[in-house]
């Protein structure tokens, strides 16, 4: 069932915490989920969420932390020591503890790892410090079991009861040799069907998918989402096994793909929030509502050359709009299928494959919307049989030349390293808008002789 924040429960809180009852406060909380609880948080002011987070115990604080909007999170830790963070960051995941720590200050960093009391908890913390946050070395844990392809199945029974005192979940058992290199992977049934004398050796899976330290983050996302994985190892440069990925971790890596592709579409060329500034809003926005307003007064000058055919066929100008709608939308629509078969890695054949498919699709919709337009022209509006003719042509035409730009444009761009969901927002719809008055017109021209 899922948790939503009444107005009772919220005044419930701010009046336990007016009141200064704790243990009523804490007995309430208590019984939340530690993701409910980080919503609350997002509903209290900082003073109200940073008395909550005081009277909790670490364990619950430390499971909030990491699920608090960024903002919220950076106000909470700026009211507490370094030593009091260093609490909280030894209850998590080093992948966790070190996103956090990332967050801060540098001179506030190195004294929370200082803090730190479990010294190679630090040190797994730190060193994925070294990695960029978008590559699988910056997502990360180095919670872990793996076992040693030389060891028997008894001790790698004994050794993995070791290991997983430090691991929240184990998602996968891997196999390394003496120098820590990954081999496989190690199937639970297996080790449990298997006398305890043999040797790993002889029972473990030599198949195992893996990401390098340096891969890209939506890379990662690709491939366990292609093969269905709940975690995925990582290794270095020389093969040796650094930690694992969780799917958790590449929930938040799709979702932030995803929302800044969507933004990027509609023509934000920031990651920006409903409830930022509205100084930030400006700037994420404004770039590309005046890029809008550039090609509109190009398209503006594009219609004027046509002045003469405005006063001797003023019908014309009444299907000005229908024209430009019509290129903007299927332009969209068509690189919007391109860039989500980019982003799933489905997208087959050459350029030319797909642009003659393009093709052939966008001839047949032309010729089924044209024909309505015409039929719908002469008899709904009432215009002349030449004008309906001259309009359905220009809006085949129109439609075709869209199709190949919203096509050709996105994997111009992806193959250039360039974002290809730029091609789905204001872009494609401006330069449609201006081609498509331009051939509206100057098929006009053609046809009736201006």
């Amino acid at each position: 069932m899922q948790f939503k924040i009444s107005k009772e429960l919220l005044a419930q809180i701010e009046q336990l915490i007016h009141d200064k009852n704790d243990q009523e406060l804490e007995v309430l909380l208590n019984d939340m989920h530690h993701a409910d609880i980080a919503e609350i948080f997002d509903e209290l002011n900082i003073e109200e969420a940073t008395y909550i987070f005081r009277i909790l115990d670490s364990e619950i604080t430390a499971e909030i932390l990491p699920e608090l909007e960024d903002d919220v999170r950076e106000k909470i830790l700026h009211g507490l020591s370094a030593k009091e963070i260093a609490e909280e960051l030894d209850e998590l995941d080093t992948d966790d503890a070190a996103d956090i720590i990332a967050e801060l200050s540098q001179s506030k960093k190195e004294e929370v790892i200082s803090e730190l009391e479990d010294v190679e908890h630090a040190k797994d913390i730190v060193d994925l410090l070294r990695y960029n946050e978008d590559t699988a070395g910056g997502l990360m844990g180095k919670e872990l079991v793996k076992v040693n392809e030389n060891w028997n199945v008894l001790t790698c029974v004994k050794e993995m009861r070791i290991q997983a005192e430090h691991v929240t979940r184990v998602h996968s058992i891997y196999v390394v040799d003496d120098e820590n290199r990954l081999k496989g992977r190690l199937s639970l049934k297996d080790l449990l069907t298997t006398s305890t004398k043999t040797p790993i050796s002889e029972v473990y899976i030599k198949k195992v998918d893996y990401v390098k330290v340096d891969t890209k983050d939506v890379e990662v996302a690709r491939i366990m989402q292609k093969y269905d994985l709940e975690a995925i190892p990582v290794v270095d440069e020389l093969g040796r096994l650094v930690g694992r990925i969780t799917i958790d971790d590449i929930i938040d890596v799709i979702k932030e793909e995803a929302d800044k592709d969507y933004q990027l579409a509609a023509g934000i060329s920031q990651d920006v929030e409903a409830d930022d500034s509205i100084l930030e809003l400006t700037k994420a926005r404004l770039p590309w509502l005046v890029l809008a307003l550039m090609g509109s007064f190009i398209a503006v000058k594009v219609s004027r050359q046509f002045e003469g055919a405005m006063e001797s066929y003023g019908i014309l100008f009444f299907f000005t709009p229908l024209i430009a709608a019509m290129a903007g939308n299927v332009g969209v629509q068509s690189s919007a299928i391109i860039v989500q078969g980019l982003a799933n890695n489905t997208l087959g054949g050459t350029i030319w494959f797909r642009l003659f498919k393009e093709l052939k699709l966008s001839v047949l919709n032309g010729l089924i919307l044209a024909t309505i337009l015409m039929l719908g022209s002469h008899f709904i509006i009432g215009v002349d049989y030449i004008i309906g003719v001259t309009v359905s042509v220009a809006l085949i035409t129109v439609i075709i030349i869209a199709s190949m730009i919203g096509t050709f444009v996105p994997i111009t761009l992806n193959k250039y390293g360039i974002d290809p969901a730029l091609a789905t927002g204001p872009f494609i719809t401006t330069s449609n808008d201006i081609f498509g008055i331009l051939i509206y017109f100057t098929i006009a021209k053609l046809i009736l002789g201006f």
